[in-house]
């Protein structure tokens, strides 16, 4: 069976073996959740609850009238206790609301299923999918009506769905296609509708033949018509990764500073149509999400469902932690951000929480690059990296933004591979802030 690629990418050590046929498992009500107001990129929704107000699961507690955004509903029935700022995962002070559980859990009473898809229209399900709340699961956060909302003179041909999951130690993707089987078929047949589209491709990568193997049974008693293809990829990183994705699975190239849609495509993570599909058949908004839980420091890990604004400590409470534990990371070892604090929430883009110790992290200094070029071979958008770091350093912006450090993908391949440990990718993630905010400067005049 041939098995799908891109040029570029990295073989790291995955670990998935330690999760990957755990089930997934409800975690237990916390007393508490803080639900963190701005989970998704765009404008940040507003309180519509003030402190002291009982709120149920389910119930919009923030929303704007902004298009691109998403609201934000009650993950538990209790009181708002607080509003305050408090640390998101993503290393930033933000405001949130705290609810206190009344330990009755009580959907919100005014849910209700939605009508079968044939009974629904494209902007109906566009409309469904800002109400739910959904955003992109897979940790970019971006609200999902808003890809489907397709600009004059632009068609949407091709949805891509990523069930790649290719970041060591998460399995929460891979346990989803294997439990929720259908509702990520109807997912991706609301998106294909919503979205106007001919067909569908779903991106599992090779390591998941279980997955593969369901999808394709499923896919094979579907008699609704419409055209949906599992797609075996090669084991590499970052196999899913939106533009690499694209590429492997259609052949067409995203131009620089573009996006899928300007090639006709449409790419959504596995989890976002599955939560789509839970929605539209239950009418409970995106309250709850998959995530591993994983690590050398971690006693039981596993895959755990859990509510939005659940607290990192609570869940590695519940699984116990072993030895001295050295590293927090919430996501992915590559991609992921490395926390000061487990007193952190869940968001709507928590895919995995990992928690290492000594033996998992590196040690010593960065040296010197000794001009090897490796960084060069694994990028996978053809970039420099070692020339970008070097601009970011001596603040050589304009230069930077000649050889596109707007184009990084921020993978972390290039620090992965680097002989002489070089931070290349967190500079260059420092880079491009510095660059976008010269040119919003510019901008405003």
């Amino acid at each position: 069976m041939k098995k799908l690629t891109f040029q570029g990418g990295v073989h790291p050590v995955y670990h998935k073996e330690i999760t990957q046929d755990l089930s997934i498992t409800p975690l237990p009500i916390p007393k508490q959740v803080t639900m963190i107001l701005h989970q998704n990129i765009g404008a940040p929704p507003e309180p519509l609850v003030a402190v002291g107000d009982h709120v149920k699961r389910g119930q919009k507690i923030a929303d704007t009238k902004a298009f691109v955004s998403a609201p934000l509903h009650a993950s538990i029935s209790g009181k708002v206790i607080a509003l305050e700022n408090r640390l998101s995962p993503i290393g930033k002070e933000v405001p949130a609301l705290i609810i206190e559980s009344d330990g009755k859990d009580t959907p919100y009473e005014g849910l209700k299923p939605y009508p079968d898809l044939g009974d629904m229209d494209a902007a109906a399900i566009r409309k469904a999918m800002r109400e739910g709340g959904l955003v992109g699961m897979g940790g970019a956060m971006f609200p999902s009506h808003v890809k489907v909302a397709v600009p004059e003179g632009k068609s949407i041909e091709t949805v891509i769905i990523n069930g790649s999951e290719c970041e060591g130690y998460l399995t929460c993707d891979h346990r989803l296609m294997l439990e929720w089987t259908d509702d990520v078929i109807y997912g991706i047949r609301a998106l294909l509708k919503a979205a106007g589209a001919q067909r569908a491709y779903i991106g599992v990568e090779a390591n998941k033949p279980d997955a593969i193997e369901k999808l394709r049974e499923k896919l094979a008693l579907l008699d609704s018509g419409e055209e949906i293809e599992v797609k075996t990829l090669a084991i590499k990183y970052p196999q899913g990764a939106e533009k690499q994705l694209l590429k492997t699975l259609t052949g067409r190239e995203v131009p620089s500073g573009g996006l899928p849609i300007d090639v006709g495509c449409l790419v959504q993570n596995v989890g976002t149509v599955a939560t789509l599909a839970r929605y539209l058949r239950t009418g409970m908004p995106l309250v709850e999400r998959v995530v591993t839980v994983s690590g050398s420091a971690v006693k039981n890990p596993g895959n755990f469902l859990v509510r939005i604004g659940t607290s990192f400590s609570y869940l590695l409470e519940h699984c116990g932690i072993m030895g001295e534990p050295k590293k927090l990371i919430s996501g992915g070892p590559l991609m992921g951000v490395a926390q000061i604090t487990a007193e952190v929430p869940v968001l709507k883009g928590t895919s995995g929480i990992l928690l290492f110790d000594a033996s998992d992290v590196p040690a010593g200094n960065a040296r010197p690059c000794v001009r090897c070029g490796k960084c060069v071979d694994v990028c996978p958008v053809y970039l420099l990296p070692l020339y970008l770091m070097d601009y970011t350093l001596k603040g050589m912006l304009n230069r930077a933004k000649e050889y596109h450090i707007l184009d990084c993908i921020e993978c972390g391949s290039c620090s992965y591979i680097c002989p002489s440990r070089r931070p290349l990718v967190q500079t260059i993630r420092l880079g491009k802030a510095d660059v976008l905010a010269r040119q919003r400067k510019n901008n405003n005049g």
